[in-house]
């Protein structure tokens, strides 16, 4: 059964996430585009994707499949954030992506719960 991903609350978070994302990576230093950047906002751009991608599909069991593919590249944009913290080539503050990233974390274990015992998955 597919879902209309635009009126997911995750996926309007995660494009939330994303338009953040361009305006952090906008600060980066201009040697990083091809580098760092680049990584950032793919796996960025992958969140959505991935969720709109799972919520056409046929079913839950694949939906499913999609939601934590998505959740690998919050995982995967957290870290990369957390890098660009470390190496002091980011000079704004990020808590608040952060708190997206987090309530966006919870909410996508959620859905992919709430799916996977509606389907017994």
């Amino acid at each position: 059964m597919a879902h209309s991903f635009k009126q997911l609350k995750i996926w309007n978070l995660a494009m939330d996430i994303v338009l953040d994302v361009y305006k952090i990576t906008a600060e980066l230093p201009k040697e990083e585009k091809f580098g760092l950047t680049s990584q950032i906002k793919r796996a960025a751009i992958s969140i959505p994707s991935n969720i709109a991608e799972g919520a056409g599909r046929g079913s839950d069991k694949e939906f499913c499949h999609f939601l934590k593919v998505a959740l690998g590249s919050v995982f995967e944009l957290e870290t990369q954030l957390i890098v660009s913290e470390r190496l002091n080539i980011i000079g704004i503050e990020l808590s608040d992506i952060y708190l997206k990233i987090n309530e966006l974390e919870k909410m996508i274990i959620g859905f992919i719960n709430k799916l996977s015992l509606k389907s017994n998955i």
